[in-house]
């Protein structure tokens, strides 16, 4: 079987794989309220398990710069596709048969967070890896790679919430069951499609760092933070935002506020995929900055429903091309940076993944704690991770006058 497959089979194998992280960063969030309403967790207690799970991603980044180098990036892939789906089932399943709800909820989070932080970390050098007269475009396939998180995020909430309005909250442990199935047969497919990335052997080393960080690596993992930051902070808490801030109905606000976030993010990555030829990266990211801030700050002062709501969609656009580019753009600064350098980057990133969601639900919790309705409390939030897009536009102009000082 092995030998009939080809790497347009690998690269399909990477879309599942995107999918699979878009399941396990997402779903969580489409369940918040029945969490609240079942399990009686508060705020702060939601805002732990986003915390945990991209702190779980943090840790496995750190690790995966030292796992590339003893483990091949196919044991890597199987092993975070295995666990991907074990913490699904867990979630499912341990809450429904033990009454420490947050720990077990806490304990299938950080299982399927150890599966997605490898799959950040090892998917994208391993399409960055595929020969290039199977993949001529670097930018436009690290694009295309990343928009298929977004079709996942898509469907992980339109299912989701399809699923939810027709059986009602019961049944919501039927769910991440359902989902475990992407990663568990993807794991498969990862021990028969070719890959020719190698382990990362040949980069290792404090001298490696230095010259990464001489080119301005430094200013890439600012970048990589802030598109994390500012991509989370949205798409984890605009379903509740839109039930409890805006106060409509749980369908049409998963599909007003994540479901169009994701198709406009997906969008917005294909459409990059098709330009990226054509468009200087750093000249996007900062008009990409510029309308996620109108985005969050609209999100923040509007008191219409409705534009609060099309805000959180076309924020999904305006950070589509945030994190792969953010890829594409250090692997035209620094070529041959190697596994390590995505790692190191996916640290950032998801450093920003955990800290931008954090920091908006802390400050919704700390106007709710003193006295303020749950609607206000969300909109400050927003308010405040404005901070994320605007230090986004920071690094990328930073980056761009220390690469013309040099040249």
């Amino acid at each position: 079987m092995k030998a009939k497959l080809n790497f347009k089979h690998t690269t399909i194998a990477c879309y599942a794989g995107y999918i699979t992280q878009a399941v396990v960063n997402n779903l969580a969030p489409i369940l918040f309220i029945v969490f609240q309403q079942k399990f009686h967790l508060s705020y702060d207690y939601i805002s732990m398990l986003i915390a945990i799970n991209f702190i779980t991603q943090l840790i496995v980044d750190v690790l995966s710069v030292k796992l590339c180098r003893v483990f091949s990036p196919r044991t890597l892939t199987i092993v975070a596709h295995i666990c991907s789906a074990t913490g699904l089932i867990c979630m499912g399943i341990l809450p429904m048969l033990c009454p420490y709800t947050f720990l077990v909820l806490a304990l299938s989070i950080v299982l399927y967070a150890i599966g997605g932080g490898l799959i950040e970390v090892m998917i994208s050098p391993i399409v960055e890896a595929i020969p290039e007269d199977e993949n001529t475009n670097r930018a436009a396939a690290m694009s295309l790679l990343h928009s298929f998180y977004c079709w996942g995020q898509m469907g992980v909430v339109l299912i989701s919430t399809i699923f939810i309005a027709l059986t009602g909250y019961e049944l919501w442990f039927i769910l991440p069951v359902v989902w475990s199935l992407i990663p568990a047969f993807n794991a498969i497919a990862f021990f028969f499609v070719p890959i020719s990335l190698t382990s990362d052997e040949g980069h290792e080393g404090i001298s490696h760092m230095k010259e990464l960080f001489k080119k301005g690596f430094g200013f890439i993992l600012i970048i990589m933070l802030c598109a994390g930051a500012s991509e989370l902070a949205m798409s984890q808490w605009s379903s509740l935002f839109a039930q409890r801030g805006l106060l409509v109905s749980k369908s049409v606000g998963d599909l007003l506020g994540p479901c169009l976030f994701a198709a406009l993010m997906g969008t917005g990555r294909v459409l990059y995929s098709k330009l990226a030829s054509r468009l200087n990266i750093i000249n996007v990211l900062c008009a990409c900055s510029g309308l996620c801030i109108i985005c969050y700050v609209t999100a923040a002062l509007s008191d219409n429903a409705i534009f609060s709501l099309i805000a959180c969609g076309i924020c999904g656009f305006s950070v589509a091309v945030m994190w792969p580019g953010t890829y594409s753009l250090s692997t035209a600064t620094i070529p041959g940076g190697g596994t390590g350098m995505f790692g190191i980057m996916a640290l950032a990133g998801d450093l920003g993944c955990c800290s931008g969601p954090f920091v908006a639900g802390m400050v919704c919790n700390g106007i709710i704690s003193g006295g303020g309705s749950e609607g206000i409390g969300m909109k400050a939030g927003f308010g405040v991770a404005v901070i994320f897009p605007v230090m986004l536009i920071a690094g990328a102009l930073l980056l761009r006058a220390l690469h013309k000082k040099k040249s």
